[in-house]
C-alpha cells in the first residue's frame, strides 16, 4: 500500500478493482473490512465515479480533503470541501469526484445490510461534468 498521504490518511493504492467505474485515476485505502465497512478513497483532478446506487444500505462519505462534487438524479451537484458530510440513503442514484482542479478524498462508510450491494450504472459525461467546472 502507498504510504503517501493526501488528508489524514494513506492514498492507498490505484483502485483497479474498479477502475471500470471511474473516469480517471482513484486510489483506495481499506479501513476496515469487517462490520461496518469503512474506505479512504482519493481521486486525482478530474476523476468520478459513474452514477451508482446503493441497494439496501446506504454510504456516508466524510470529506477529508481536496475539493470535489456529489451529485444525485435530477438535481444540481454539491461542491465538496474537508469537513462536508454527505449522508446517502439507500437506492439513490449518484455520483461523486474530485474537481477538475483538485485533488479529493473522502473517507466512504457503508454499513452491513442483508441483501446490500452495488449497482454501477452509466458514466459521467464530460458534457455534465464540464459544466461544474
Amino acid at each position: 500500500m502507498s504510504e503517501e498521504k493526501f488528508g489524514p490518511f494513506a492514498r492507498g493504492d490505484k483502485n483497479e478493482a474498479c477502475a471500470k467505474y471511474f473516469i480517471g485515476q482513484s486510489y483506495l485505502n481499506m479501513l476496515t473490512k469487517t462490520g461496518v465497512v469503512t474506505a479512504n478513497v482519493t481521486f486525482e483532478p478530474g476523476c468520478r465515479n459513474n452514477w451508482h446506487i446503493h441497494h439496501k444500505g446506504g454510504q456516508i462519505l466524510l470529506v477529508t480533503a481536496g475539493r470535489g462534487y456529489y451529485q444525485e438524479w435530477g438535481k444540481e451537484a454539491r461542491e465538496l470541501h474537508p469537513g462536508d458530510v454527505v449522508n446517502i440513503p439507500p437506492e439513490v442514484k449518484h455520483w461523486h469526484g474530485a474537481a477538475h482542479d483538485s485533488w479529493f478524498a473522502h473517507i466512504a462508510i457503508e454499513a452491513p445490510a442483508e441483501g446490500a450491494g452495488n449497482e454501477w450504472c452509466e458514466p459521467v459525461t464530460d458534457e455534465e461534468y464540464q459544466k461544474l467546472a
